[in-house]
């Protein structure tokens, strides 16, 4: 390989190692919320989180008519449950845990961690899956149970398909 070439391979990789220097420290998120059926495991959604983002799984509840929010957090491989917020106790909603009460909700604090949720949409539930300012129906993504789990996110996934960052070359 002649002197012209070694320069431009170490300029190439140069520039890849910038690139990437780049895209992981900027910011990008480094795990992937799935959303997956829970049958086949195809997965139906993938959102981009990092720790300390939460998830929130909104319903309506299916005797008391009134909605429901189970709030988790990121938390490295796992989704911490942060909070159960509902306006009246139902079938299914905690009633054996210390409750907090404000002028409109019950919040209820289990922390508890979960590696995967199984979620079962319904229509008359009308679940939804909110992760920051996005909402995402659950009913219309699944045909049935779906789960719910983080997966890495790899600096191959995190760079950029754009090819312009890196210079070409002939070599």
């Amino acid at each position: 390989m002649g002197w012209l070439n070694k320069k431009r391979v170490a300029v190439l990789v140069v520039a890849v190692l910038v690139a990437t220097t780049a895209v992981v420290s900027s910011g990008s998120a480094d795990r992937t919320l799935v959303v997956a059926d829970a049958d086949s495991g195809e997965q139906l959604l993938e959102v981009a989180v990092d720790d300390g983002d939460e998830v929130v799984l909104s319903y309506t509840h299916s005797v008391e008519k009134t909605p429901v929010r189970d709030v988790y957090v990121v938390n490295g491989s796992e989704l911490r449950m942060d909070r159960t917020v509902f306006r009246s106790y139902g079938a299914g909603l905690p009633a054996d845990e210390p409750t907090e009460q404000t002028d409109d909700d019950f919040i209820v604090r289990p922390n508890r961690s979960y590696e995967k949720l199984t979620i079962a949409p319904g229509s008359i539930a009308g679940h939804e899956l909110i992760v920051g300012n996005d909402q995402y129906d659950l009913v219309a993504l699944s045909e049935g149970s779906v789960v719910v789990y983080l997966t890495d996110r790899s600096v191959d996934d995190a760079l950029p398909l754009n090819t312009s960052v890196v210079p070409k070359y002939d070599i």
